[in-house]
């Protein structure tokens, strides 16, 4: 019979063992996106990066055809990520534009993490192309969207049915955090929540300002 031990499982990211790659979150590509409603795609988009940046996560982020055609980053992305540079490429599939590869190689971390749009070509490309080449790929769904539900959906399918691990954008950040007795990330976590989760975010301030609540103990 196993023996429990108190130890995180393999399987869990951590702000270290992974890159983030942020893939084509812009204006033209999210004017067709019918998966997910714009205002809580911003909203997953800008939680995942604060999340990213805080913790320290390596983090790429690129754009297809950014002067000619898809138009900018969506600020929440480049706010959290100030004076880093965004990789342009032509192609669809960011695994085959050989500035993203440098960029990943030069990292050298074995997992990677995606999010961005549309979910059936943009990342369903590296999603497929990462994991043919040995990485561990995890996909953030709700920081994905598409031209149609069933787009995203059967996008997420064909990625899950290759060995990638979907997951959400706060599941993503309370993941890296783990334990609310880290208190170098406590506020930092709490904070995100409180502006981009949601619900979650509206219980966080409320248990702080009616009880001084604390999840560290």
């Amino acid at each position: 019979m196993p023996q429990a031990k108190a130890a995180p499982g393999s399987l869990l990211l951590n702000p270290n063992d992974h890159t983030l790659i942020l893939i084509d979150f812009q204006s033209q590509m999210s004017f067709a996106t019918k998966s997910i409603d714009a205002v809580n795609l911003r909203n997953n988009a800008a939680l995942i990066s604060r999340a990213a940046k805080g913790f320290g996560v390596s983090t790429i982020l690129t754009t297809v055809a950014e002067k000619s055609f898809s138009g900018p980053m969506f600020s929440e992305i480049t706010s959290a990520f100030p004076g880093q540079a965004l990789l342009d490429r032509t192609s669809m599939n960011t695994w085959e534009d050989e500035g993203v590869i440098a960029e990943v190689n030069a990292i050298g971390k074995p997992r990677i993490v995606l999010a961005g749009l549309w979910t059936s070509v943009c990342i369903v490309g590296p999603a497929l192309s990462a994991i043919d080449q040995g990485f561990e790929v995890y996909v953030i769904a709700d920081a994905c969207g598409d031209v149609s539900t069933e787009a995203h959906d059967r996008a997420m399918e064909r990625m899950i049915q290759a060995g990638a691990r979907p997951m959400t954008a706060l599941q993503y950040m309370l993941e890296l955090q783990r334990d609310w007795a880290r208190g170098e990330t406590y506020d930092l976590t709490t904070g995100i929540a409180k502006e981009f989760g949601g619900a979650y975010g509206l219980g966080i301030i409320y248990a702080k300002s009616m009880f001084g609540a604390s999840e560290a103990h």
